[in-house]
């Protein structure tokens, strides 16, 4: 979806810096978290995965990938793999939708104004009109300064 195609180009990035000759594993970390949360928020299961990354200093495994000849390191393998599902996704699905913000504002607007009142903002926004912050605003003047505080604050605890 052309819609991504920055947010992928970021993670294809983010994926090549694991080939770095100085790769730094948690500022590798720091930046892919703030990336993924960017895009698809502070709770996405692709941000603990990251978060999780780590070297088991302990690990057999880690060991015998210190020797010449073997296998990737299996800390940027498992990163690579994550990177490239989420880059899938994108690719596939395109951007998630910030819906349950919007659907809050939403029932927010509705438990506030009258159903007149829900159907022109709609319908403005629906709309091609130009100015529509100003027509909403026009909406908005209509409303008593009780039900604009009760909105407000509405907004403000959720």
């Amino acid at each position: 979806m052309a819609e991504a195609e920055k947010e992928i180009a970021l993670l294809k990035e983010q994926k090549s810096r694991l080939e770095d000759k100085k790769f730094d594993l948690e500022a590798w970390k720091n930046y892919t978290i703030i990336f993924l949360e960017r895009i698809f928020g502070p709770e996405s299961s692709k941000l603990k995965m990251i978060k999780e990354l780590h070297y088991d200093y302990s690990s057999w495994s880690l060991r015998d990938v210190s020797g010449a000849g073997k296998a990737k390191d299996p800390v940027k393998m498992r990163a690579a793999e994550i990177l490239d599902s989420t880059i899938l996704e994108l690719e596939q699905l395109g951007l998630p939708e910030k819906t349950k913000e919007k659907e809050k504002v939403w029932q927010l607007l509705e438990d506030e104004l009258t159903g007149k009142q829900v159907k022109e903002i709609k319908s403005i926004i629906d709309s091609e009109v130009e100015n529509k912050p100003e027509k909403i605003k026009d909406i908005l003047a209509n409303i008593d300064k009780e039900g604009l505080i009760s909105l407000i604050a509405q907004l403000l605890a959720s």
